[in-house]
């Protein structure tokens, strides 16, 4: 019994059924992705707005996009859907802010992957998801993981913004590092995560380990983290096996192993495993590869590495990932915290 999801209404039948004129904030993938759905739903779409500094005679799949205050001013009622991430403080309260005043949904679409996560999904995977909530190592984790679902199935922000918690308190309360550490970062991107790393253990580690695919993220990761002594950074993706593979590169902080794209090469695949077995912390930011990242990383782990992984990019990583991780490693703890973000983008397990 899955009592812990009140949401039962899929945000997609609320659309369809509501009687209000809903409108789109935002264009790009994002719109584009709710806009298929709302094909294959029978939703309409009344028109897009962006933020002020974006409007300037813009036009989106034939549809003059507006301020908020022209609709507004036009339209009596009406329901938003939020088409694009909210990542950092200012533009979150600025969508907290909109959401006191007017219906946002903000949809739950897949990162990589087909399907749509909803209230028949759970169903059809509620012992997986069970056996997860009753698996977890806190009160706080089980509330995240509940809100997290809660929030996926209707596109409430209210179940993120409640449990949302400060990125310091991972390492103030979670992971622990000291001077012995062995760090692999898989998905390093720009360097940010290595330098969070440097900066918490004092400058105090064993070795660093950073992988990166997207040649223009690995040429950032390379030039700001030229002082950091004892890293190791890969232009690779993290991978089940070593070997070579596709990848749609240069598409940003989401470049993937994918053979769609403008821009498709070849790049190697490596596992942790091969670069050091004895890892003692490892982070997976992988796009949808975090399942083959963790297989890669098999010794690490049943060794006891600390780990931090995203739930958010597959429908299935938030019940597959730290289930497959238990049956690696049954003595590791596991939580799961959200992180400033709508939609539910920063969801990651931590296991220790």
């Amino acid at each position: 019994m899955l009592d812990f999801i009140t949401e039962k209404v899929n945000s997609w039948d609320y659309l369809r059924s509501c009687g209000l004129p809903v409108f789109i904030y935002g264009m790009g993938d994002g719109a584009n992705k709710i806009l298929r759905v709302f094909e294959e739903k029978g939703i309409a779409c009344a028109g897009f707005f962006a933020s002020d500094e974006f409007v300037r005679g813009h036009s989106f799949k034939g549809h003059l996009v507006h301020k908020l205050s022209e609709i507004e001013a036009a339209v009596k009622e009406f329901v938003i859907v939020l088409a694009f991430g909210a990542g950092y403080d200012s533009l979150y309260n600025r969508i907290m802010d909109i959401s006191q005043r007017h219906i946002l949904i903000a949809p739950d679409v897949p990162v990589v992957g087909d399907g749509l996560f909803t209230y028949e999904y759970c169903l059809a995977n509620s012992d997986k998801l069970r056996r997860v909530y009753d698996m977890l190592a806190d009160d706080l984790s089980r509330r995240t993981f509940a809100d997290v679902i809660n929030f996926r199935i209707s596109g409430k922000p209210c179940y993120l913004h409640r449990c949302t918690v400060p990125r310091s308190d991972i390492f103030n309360g979670i992971i622990s590092l000291d001077e012995n550490e062995e760090y692999i970062d898989m998905g390093a991107y720009n360097g940010d995560t290595v330098r969070e790393f440097v900066n918490i253990t004092g400058g105090k580690y064993k070795r660093i380990f950073a992988l990166e695919p997207d040649s223009r993220n690995y040429k950032k990761l390379t030039a700001n983290t030229a002082d950091i002594p004892r890293l190791h950074t890969f232009n690779a993706a993290a991978w089940d096996t070593d070997g070579e593979g596709e990848f749609s590169d240069r598409s940003g902080r989401n470049a993937r192993l994918s053979n769609e794209g403008q821009r498709i090469k070849r790049i190697p695949l490596l596992r942790g495993d091969s670069l050091t077995e004895n890892a003692t912390i490892i982070k997976m930011d992988v796009e949808g590869a975090e399942m083959q990242a963790i297989k890669g990383c098999a010794s690490s782990l049943k060794n006891g590495a600390k780990l931090i992984c995203a739930l958010y990019h597959r429908n299935e990583d938030i019940f597959e990932i730290p289930l497959a991780v238990h049956e690696m490693n049954p003595n590791l703890k596991l939580y799961i915290r959200h992180l400033l973000y709508i939609p539910a983008w920063e969801t990651n397990l931590y296991a220790v």
